[in-house]
């Protein structure tokens, strides 16, 4: 697999999320660097849906994993 596809398996990208979930700063779990946050937001409006995601980015071997943010209900 070459660097320009690259990513991280299953396992990796749970302690990635498991580590921010705790309030720890996340780091590479292929090379061990500080590994950078960025939020991400969207969605529809015209459907009644707004999506709040985190993109965490190794800048080190360019892997990154996205994921959502816990959505609160709109009760």
């Amino acid at each position: 697999m070459s660097d320009a596809t690259a990513r991280f398996d299953l396992d990796e990208e749970r302690v990635i999320r498991d580590a921010y979930a705790r309030g720890e700063a996340p780091k590479c779990p292929r090379d061990g660097a500080a590994m950078t946050v960025r939020s991400i937001g969207g969605g529809s409006f015209g459907l009644g849906y707004s999506r709040k995601r985190e993109w965490l980015i190794c800048p080190t071997c360019k892997r990154s994993v996205i994921f959502d943010l816990k959505r609160g209900t709109r009760n």
